[in-house]
């Protein structure tokens, strides 16, 4: 079969970068362009510098009708684009932004042309992503804790306030400097941001919730900057009938058929995901207490993984294809 042509948009950014660098060892994809007005006649490999010897494209301004299109831009850019580029029907749209996490309607007056994305978190909704033209991708701390409570919550299980703690690391933060991401600050250093109002408690409220009716317990999350680069360590507990041996059979039983999310028997560390698009929890009952451990790669699995991921579901393709990515264990 020919190759899937994708174009990335942009293409300076961390999760582009990730992207490429998993699009360039895919099967059955061919990244043709990608996009970067600030960088553009600039080869993609002296920005990506992992990339040095694997690709001589060089970042453009203008797109070519592609397969696929990926949208990596800042956080409300990505309906601003659509709107100033005529992107053909036919090109499917996966948006790495949280434009459309919310807000799945798009419509361009200038191009006269609409788009509705799906939410793209496949465990949740694999269904409608194997449909779906356009894709909304979740974000990184979203994607950790839904996967964390979503069995339970599909069971009705989740009746009793949350307590999430989650730490991530400096990548979390793009690419632009600031006081907070610079090394000595970060070094040595962890600090919470945004307690109880993250803005990915949206789409994880009506992401959990079944068909947006079932009301859900608070969600008392504290997010934390890590001295490290990459990954998403979270702990989360709440009061929970079921026995830790129960548990562990309905976590098994809900990702039986999701390759790439899995318990394990064992406590975590970090370095188990980084750089794979796995997600692996670990499950402990103390006393009346329910504690979820979940851990991912904030670029793979909480972006760039997860969104080829998604393109292989949009384009009926093995879920796993170019996502064998081995982890940096030792």
């Amino acid at each position: 079969m020919n190759k899937i042509s994708c174009a990335i948009v942009g293409g300076t950014g961390y999760t582009a970068g990730e992207l490429f660098r998993i699009l360039l060892n895919h099967p059955n994809a061919e990244v043709v362009a990608v996009q970067s007005t600030s960088s553009a006649g600039v080869p993609v490999s002296s920005v990506h510098r992992d990339l040095i010897g694997e690709t001589e494209l060089c970042f453009c301004d203008e797109l070519p009708s592609t397969d696929v299109l990926f949208l990596c831009l800042g956080h409300g850019l990505s309906a601003d684009f659509l709107e100033k580029h005529p992107i053909t029907p036919k090109t499917k749209v996966i948006d790495l932004g949280n434009d459309f996490r919310l807000d799945p309607h798009f419509h361009s007056a200038l191009n006269n042309s609409a788009r509705t994305f799906v939410y793209g978190l496949p465990e949740r909704f694999r269904d409608q992503i194997v449909k779906a033209d356009n894709v909304a991708n979740p974000g990184c701390f979203a994607t950790a804790i839904q996967l964390a409570l979503l069995p339970l919550a599909q069971s009705r299980l989740l009746r009793e306030e949350v307590h999430i703690h989650a730490i991530t690391g400096s990548t979390g933060a793009g690419r632009g400097l600031s006081e907070t991401a610079h090394f000595s600050y970060r070094s040595n250093n962890i600090s919470i941001y945004k307690p109880f109002t993250h803005q990915h408690l949206d789409e994880i409220h009506r992401s959990l919730s079944r068909d947006g009716k079932d009301p859900l317990p608070p969600l008392n999350f504290i997010p934390v900057r890590g001295d490290f680069t990459r990954g998403i360590f979270a702990t989360l507990y709440t009061r929970c009938p079921l026995s830790e041996k129960e548990a562990k059979a309905l976590y098994t039983g809900y990702y039986q058929h999701h390759p790439f999310t899995r318990l394990s028997e064992f406590t975590l560390s970090l370095k188990e995901v980084v750089n794979t698009n796995k997600c692996l929890l670990h499950i402990h009952k103390h006393n009346e207490y329910l504690l979820v451990t979940v851990i991912l790669d904030n670029l793979l699995k909480g972006a760039s993984g997860q969104a080829v991921q998604n393109m292989n579901l949009m384009f009926g393709l093995d879920e796993k294809a170019g996502l064998y990515l081995k982890s940096v264990a030792f």
